[in-house]
């Protein structure tokens, strides 16, 4: 089937479990305005869907010699144990624990009860759920390493900005980056579309915009 056919199946399945909202008006952490938006929390509460989009991704890396599945972040580990569930060679699932330090940089951290799974320099496939800056995958990457271990691969549901990639093989599901736009230059704005609160982000550390609860 054509790539570009997959993965419209592939985004109609997430849109089908509430995580893909398109044709309203949402305000990013950044500041920035979009028609669309992806909430990662509700990315995996579907378990058929997630089981089934796990089996693409272990499908995919099907013919690598993987050891371990790791992941970070409650969604992605969930679709991490399906991917670990459907590989050909079962490999372990662990996962890192993400926190951000006192400049507000996000960290990833290895519970010690599963570095015990770093002996032998094991081949690691990276999971994750919705990659957007990249700085958790590479966080990741960083943790693999520091433990002796090799990357093999990074899967992953959507990836949100294209311009992010890796140097190790990369896989994601869905490759959608949806315009963005300044307040001033918002099309939504411009027509009086209300601001969607419900999906509303929270701002970053270095940004605090001021959210209207309707256009003027």
């Amino acid at each position: 089937m054509d790539a570009e056919i997959l993965e419209r199946i592939n985004r109609g399945i997430i849109h089908r479990t509430g995580a893909y909202l398109t044709n309203d008006h949402f305000v990013l952490s950044s500041g920035r305005h979009t028609q669309e938006y992806v909430e990662k929390a509700l990315a995996t509460t579907e378990p058929a869907f997630t089981e089934g989009l796990g089996d693409v991704i272990a499908k995919h890396f099907a013919e690598e010699p993987i050891d371990l599945i790791l992941t970070t972040g409650y969604g992605a580990s969930l679709l991490g144990h399906c991917v670990a569930r459907a590989h050909p060679l079962r490999p372990r699932f662990i996962y890192a624990n993400k926190q951000r330090d006192d400049s507000g940089v996000s960290q990833v951290t290895l519970p010690r009860e599963f570095r015990q799974y770093f002996i032998g320099y094991p081949k690691v496939l990276i999971v994750e759920d919705i990659v957007t800056t990249g700085e958790t995958v590479k966080g990741l990457i960083k943790l693999v390493k520091s433990f002796g271990g090799t990357v093999v691969g990074i899967g992953t549901l959507w990836r949100r900005i294209r311009k992010v990639n890796f140097k190790f093989p990369f896989f994601t599901l869905v490759d959608r980056e949806f315009p963005t736009y300044t307040p001033k230059d918002c099309p939504m704005c411009r027509r009086g579309m209300p601001i969607n609160r419900e999906f509303l982000a929270e701002p970053s550390p270095q940004k605090s915009p001021r959210v209207r609860t309707r256009a003027n």
